[in-house]
């Protein structure tokens, strides 16, 4: 597809680990409800709606870039959309988050989950709206794509909505461990083509969202989720090569995943997202210098004043160095953060990084 050229490669040239004239910066879940732009959106429409309607999603993807200097867009969508094209319904219910009408009981109901699909047909909306978005951005910055991970995409399709403690999920695990790996499988089918047919699209870079990682003990995240997390980058890069298409740098964000850090950092991913547990200095120790970290500010640090903002900032990008760090929160923003204090972040981030 005929793009406009990108005008800001920095956080692509970081990921390489080439020299960069400052540390570039963008945040999880940057075009959501702290925005009062995008709760303008919400307040007229559904929010599958705004994910289902490529218009809206590339306004909401637009909205942050607009507002902030930040160094990549990520597409509005939400991970749940692949079990929606799985077969099972999830609604946005106030008060509640996304929840599953029906979730899976027990293995007899992966018979309701359909991994044979195609994808082209099913997510046609989020293929759109990132063809859509990239030509909007008209090469201001690179533009995300994302998945949800196996693991964390089976753990909400049984408990049926968020749980502190994803018990019914993690029973899978230990009654039924075969089962576990056919669905584990199947989500990662469907993943693959996903991610793929995003960077068909226009995606410049893809995240996974491992957000239920560490609900597991180390034990259970090598056997039912860093097999088919490996197997997504393995499968993506390869088959981007038998179509010609370029490879596109790959993020892994498993949050409160600090006991694997090494298997993340070896299984064919080029970014390694951190949450705010992990000190920078251990991470890159243990990582290596040939992966780039991702992180770490806790969200909650943004409900400070601005100076403490600034403060926090200098001290993430003197804990992480001049070299191969994305700057980012730990986790998503939070809904009631003020918009000026996330542009005191970036714009902090940038300022003391700056190497020119």
């Amino acid at each position: 597809m005929n793009f406009p050229p990108l005008k800001n490669d920095t956080i692509l040239r970081t990921i390489r680990g080439e020299p960069t004239s400052y540390t570039p910066v963008w945040v999880m879940r940057q075009a959501g409800r702290y925005l009062p732009e995008f709760q303008e959106v919400r307040s007229q429409h559904d929010f599958f709606k705004v994910c289902q309607t490529p218009e809206l999603a590339c306004e909401v993807t637009l909205q942050p870039i607009r507002r902030f200097n930040l160094d990549a867009a990520i597409i509005f969508s939400d991970i749940l959309v692949v079990p929606q094209a799985m077969g099972l319904k999830v609604e946005m219910l106030p008060g509640q988050g996304p929840t599953f009408t029906e979730p899976l009981q027990s293995p007899s109901d992966l018979i309701r989950v359909c991994a044979d699909i195609d994808v082209n047909e099913k997510l046609k909306y989020v293929f759109e709206a990132i063809t859509l978005t990239r030509h909007q951005l008209d090469g201001k910055c690179p533009l995300i794509g994302f998945s949800g991970a196996p693991w964390t995409l089976m753990s909400y399709m049984i408990e049926g909505k968020g749980s502190p403690t994803i018990s019914k999920a993690k029973k899978w695990l230990y009654c039924y461990s075969e089962d576990s790996h056919k669905l584990l499988q199947m989500l990662t089918d469907v993943i693959v083509k996903y991610l793929v047919e995003q960077v068909r699209a226009g995606a410049q870079l893809l995240q996974i969202f491992e957000s239920h990682a560490g609900i597991l003990s180390k034990a259970s995240f090598l056997q039912f989720a860093l097999p088919y997390i490996q197997q997504i980058s393995k499968r993506v890069k390869e088959d981007l090569n038998q179509q010609g298409l370029s490879n596109v740098p790959m993020i892994i964000f498993a949050k409160d995943a600090h006991y694997a850090l090494e298997e993340l950092s070896a299984c064919g991913y080029e970014v390694v997202g951190l949450d705010w547990t992990i000190e920078p200095a251990e991470a890159r120790l243990r990582v290596g210098e040939n992966i780039t970290l991702q992180g770490n500010l806790d969200p909650c640090q943004l409900y400070a004043s601005h100076n403490d903002i600034v403060k926090a900032a200098q001290g993430l990008i003197d804990k992480f160095g001049n070299r191969r760090h994305i700057a980012n929160l730990g986790h998503g923003i939070y809904p009631d953060i003020q918009p000026d204090h996330l542009e005191a972040f970036i714009d902090a981030i940038h300022k003391h990084s700056c190497r020119s």
